[in-house]
């Protein structure tokens, strides 16, 4: 039985994660379907263009991905170090470019005035969502469902685009053998729920 990915990702041990997500109903992220000859090498912008995004704005870096036919890769690497020098605005802000945020954020990030209760509520909004921006679930979430979406829209269908699988941990060999077998993989050293497997690397200090 896979274990809870909370129960796998632990950033003292080590803070590389490679995830995996693989589509159902044999959907396609890219490449062509054999029976129709419909092309879906579209789709792997899509995957690009979104990681490329929440790179900007969590405090993950992506050290590299593999967008496959029906499945993708990426290897995060967790930066708290990064997440933890941001102030309050700069969490208020990266939040906002993934949420609506709350009517206490919307007026802090206009300047207005806040007192000292909502301040202190607000300090306590967002250094939960500082802990979101530098969660894999989180991340993962977001990413999944927004393609998700675009792929449904596109098929003209509901329902679920990913396989929900367990997630499992991987021998410390596992990071040689992903870059040995994925020709593809597309690195970006430190640039910075849909359930995906999680495997996770020896620290490489």
């Amino acid at each position: 039985m896979g274990l809870p990915r909370k129960a796998l990702i632990s950033p003292d041990t080590t803070p590389y994660y490679h995830c995996v997500s693989r589509c159902v109903r044999r959907a396609f992220l890219c490449g062509q379907d054999e029976r129709t000859g419909q092309s879906f090498d579209h789709r792997r912008q899509w995957i690009e263009d979104r990681l490329l995004e929440l790179g900007q704005i969590f405090a993950l870096d992506i050290c590299g991905y593999a967008v496959m036919s029906n499945h993708y890769h990426v290897v995060l690497h967790i930066n708290r170090n990064q997440a933890g020098q941001w102030n309050t605005l700069e969490v208020v802000e990266r939040w906002h470019r993934l949420f609506k945020g709350s009517a206490l954020s919307q007026r802090f990030a206009r300047g207005e005035h806040l007192n000292p209760a909502e301040l202190a509520r607000l300090t306590e909004v967002v250094e939960c969502w500082r802990e979101r921006l530098v969660d894999i679930s989180w991340f993962m979430r977001y990413l999944n469902e927004s393609i998700a979406r675009e792929a449904n829209r596109e098929d003209n269908c509901s329902g679920r685009f990913w396989e929900s699988v367990s997630d499992q941990p991987s021998p410390p060999s596992a990071w040689a053998r992903f870059s040995a077998s994925t020709s593809s993989l597309a690195f970006h050293g430190s640039s910075a729920s849909m359930a995906s497997t999680v495997l996770a690397f020896g620290s490489s200090a």
